[in-house]
């Protein structure tokens, strides 16, 4: 087994997560533009659709966190999950995309399978990716250094479908001879588009996506080692009621879930009103033009959030490893808290004050991320130590199925306040409907980083705590191994 963490082995870690993001930035920006565009059903029915298969996406990690910390394999408990769901993962994808020759029920049952299947899959990929942190290393800056990768390659690839799929569906359609006789106009995360509405084109790109992400999954299976390993007794011994119970328990666990599901309404209100306060506040949905660029000033928004994001993760590291993740996460959300209730102050007109304040804000929410998961680890540890039993999956799993809560209420939260303010969609919006548009941007997000900061405040492992934790951890494994030596 190798002890040592290289630079390769980062960089593999990561390239799992970039996989990953490549297709839920396609699921975000373009799933519900393609089933109505392009497949052929009704907004009402997409919607009620993603609303299901969510739900039952959130209920199935736990289940698969589970299953993952049972399994026993040569290539360990997490990893093989890797290699296993790699093609499922791509092709699934591909028939999501694939529109097949059905009336109006018959599509709409293709689509309910094909989105279930496909968050089945990457909810069997993508737990066992987030729980390998937990057991690649027991040291907690190196965990760190591993989460920052994470995020970093995560954020590249939602950069790089983002540049990527629109080109290749058009690319695609040319080759297959739709040109430019099929295409639509449509508006995909608050940018005007036109794009080719031919179906096998759209099948193509994510084909060639589906692709790339399997060999990142294949990549990160094999570049990537689990050092900490459960004996045969742990797995015995283990029961679920036993593992759900000891969760129940489990104070830091609880209190991060919390400061976690906080930070994902901050940033879910903020990006779900992006668009409304720039179409009806800013009123610049025309093109740039004091930006000297054809990008919508929506989009300018979205690709600057996403830069400063990574490059809040690559000043996470560092400054974590000196103060501390907690000290490291107050000052964070403390900053994006008067950041986001600076956000008020800009006029109409104030167009570079947003875009500071923005790329601000997005630094403070980037950094977030890498240390939830890092601290995600850390209670993995804990419990270890107190319960005897390390159930790393389902600890990474249940987190993971309280962020997919925290966007969906987030996003729900967008809708009904938008309502509730008076909101009425391709109209000029009154003083009150603006002002309540503005407040989403900048007083409730603020809100929610004063929740997760309240939260954190009470969180019970400081540095010094883990390093007490890793250090009798260390010390028992010594003996368990020295004892199985001995036998």
């Amino acid at each position: 087994m190798k002890n040592s963490v290289t630079f390769r082995e980062k960089i593999g870690y990561g390239f799992g997560d970039m996989a990953s993001s490549m297709f839920w930035k396609i699921f975000g920006m373009y799933l519900l533009f393609f089933y109505t565009k392009v497949f052929g059903i009704t907004p009402a029915a997409a919607g009620t659709m993603f609303l299901v298969t969510r739900i039952w996406d959130s209920l199935n990690d736990p289940i698969m966190g589970l299953l993952a910390d049972r399994t026993r394999s040569r290539w360990g408990r997490y990893r093989p999950y890797l290699l296993w769901g790699a093609f499922p993962f791509a092709a699934v994808g591909v028939l999501t995309f694939w529109t097949p020759d059905f009336g109006m029920t018959g599509k709409l049952a293709w689509a309910y399978i094909t989105y279930t299947a496909m968050m089945m899959v990457y909810t069997m990929v993508n737990v066992p990716y987030a729980s390998l942190l937990g057991v690649m290393t027991p040291d907690t800056k190196i965990r760190n250094t591993f989460s920052s990768y994470r995020m970093f390659f995560a954020y590249v690839g939602s950069l790089v479908t983002f540049m990527l799929l629109q080109p290749l569906v058009d690319f695609f359609a040319g080759r297959l001879g739709g040109g430019d006789t099929d295409r639509l106009s449509g508006s995909v995360a608050g940018s005007d588009v036109a794009i080719s509405g031919m179906p096998e084109a759209w099948t193509c790109a994510v084909a060639v996506i589906g692709a790339i992400c399997a060999l990142l999954f294949w990549l990160c299976f094999r570049w990537t080692c689990e050092r900490i390993r459960v004996d045969d007794a742990q797995l015995a011994e283990g029961s679920v009621g036993r593992d759900l119970k000891s969760l129940a328990r489990n104070a830091p666990w609880w209190i991060l879930l919390v400061a976690g599901v906080a930070v994902l309404l901050f940033n879910s209100i903020r990006d779900g009103a992006a668009v409304y306060y720039f179409k009806y506040y800013v009123q610049a949905a025309a093109p740039a033009e004091s930006t000297g660029t054809t990008l919508s000033l929506t989009t300018l928004f979205l690709v600057l959030g996403q830069a400063a994001n990574i490059a809040g993760i690559l000043l996470v590291t560092p400054v974590s490893n000196r103060i501390g993740k907690k000290n490291t996460y107050l000052g964070a959300m403390a900053a994006a808290t008067v950041l986001s209730a600076a956000f008020w102050l800009p006029g109409a007109r104030d167009i570079w004050a947003m875009m500071f304040l923005q790329v601000l804000i997005s630094m403070c929410a980037g950094s977030i991320f890498p240390l939830l998961w890092s601290m995600y680890a850390d209670i993995a540890d804990y419990s270890e130590l107190k319960t005897g039993r390390r159930a790393t999956g389902l600890i990474f799993s249940s987190s993971s199925m309280s962020q997919k809560f925290g966007w969906t209420l987030g996003g729900a939260l967008t809708g009904w306040l938008l309502g509730h303010y008076g909101f009425e969609a391709n109209a000029v919006q009154g003083i009150a409907v603006q002002n309540g548009i503005r407040a989403m941007m900048s007083l409730l997000p603020a809100a929610g980083t004063i929740l997760s900061v309240v939260f954190i405040c009470c969180y019970p492992l400081g540095e010094k705590q883990v390093a007490e934790t890793g250090r009798r951890l260390n010390a028992l494994r010594t003996g368990h191994k020295r004892q199985d030596e001995g036998e």
